[in-house]
């Protein structure tokens, strides 16, 4: 089989993959990589605690592999880390990574072009499938996930915590994608197939944060321009 890494969020769309690629054998997924903020040792984005990123690792039986990055990190600086980070897997003999994107044509391609550079082929087992369709499939499988964070220009506070079910996506307001494929949320998946047993956990307090663009001068991954950018956020803590 073709050795590969996973770019693994904690979350459904990279839990739905890993599953979709073990069962399709094309690919063997050797080693999870996982993007964090060592300023407060939780996953980008998602902000999920790092302990309970490892007990998931643990409960699939694959290694991780983290690229380190601070709260406030630029464009520049992002892609010469991922560059260095996955140039030591190509050199450990993988020649695919592999994500859960499902219809961004942009960020494919971004993602497309820098794995170019370093000699890596993008592999994407959920591209182009029918976003309503994967959720529901994600579901009857057995899979759980719980929503960690929301932004909140599409899902208010509500929504935070809840763990995905047929009545969330009934929930769910028609301009959100089912999969939140448009960044409207980001989820923890805490069982199913792929896990050897369910990762246990406690939902603690809900925090709302807003982002701004720093000075110039200063690291900013986002824009000097902070209309253009979402900026507020709900998130729940997992402990």
């Amino acid at each position: 089989m073709k050795k590969a890494y996973l770019n693994w969020s904690s979350g459904k769309d990279a839990a739905f993959s890993l599953y979709k690629l073990q069962q399709q054998g094309d690919f063997d997924v050797v080693e999870l990589f996982t993007a964090i903020n060592i300023d407060v040792n939780r996953i980008s984005m998602h902000g999920v605690r790092i302990e309970l990123l490892q007990a998931q690792a643990r409960s699939i039986g694959l290694p991780l592999h983290l690229a380190e990055f601070s709260g406030n990190v630029s464009m520049e600086t992002y892609n010469r880390v991922m560059e260095t980070e996955t140039k030591k897997l190509k050199a450990a003999g993988i020649d695919f990574a592999c994500f859960g994107d499902i219809f961004l044509e942009d960020l494919k391609e971004y993602r497309d072009s820098q794995l170019a550079k370093v000699g890596l082929t993008g592999v994407y087992p959920l591209w182009k499938k029918e976003t309503t369709k994967l959720v529901e499939d994600f579901i009857e499988l057995g899979f759980k996930a719980i929503i960690v964070c929301t932004n909140a220009k599409y899902l208010d506070e509500s929504f935070c915590g809840r763990v995905i079910d047929h009545q969330f996506l009934a929930d769910l307001p028609e301009n959100v994608d089912p999969c939140g494929e448009n960044g409207e949320f980001h989820t923890f998946v805490f069982d199913g197939p792929i896990f050897s047993e369910s990762i246990k956990f406690e939902i603690g307090e809900k925090v709302h944060r807003t982002y701004k663009s720093v000075e110039d001068g200063e690291d900013n991954c986002f824009t000097d321009e902070d209309t253009n950018w979402d900026t507020g956020f709900w998130y729940c803590d997992l402990i």
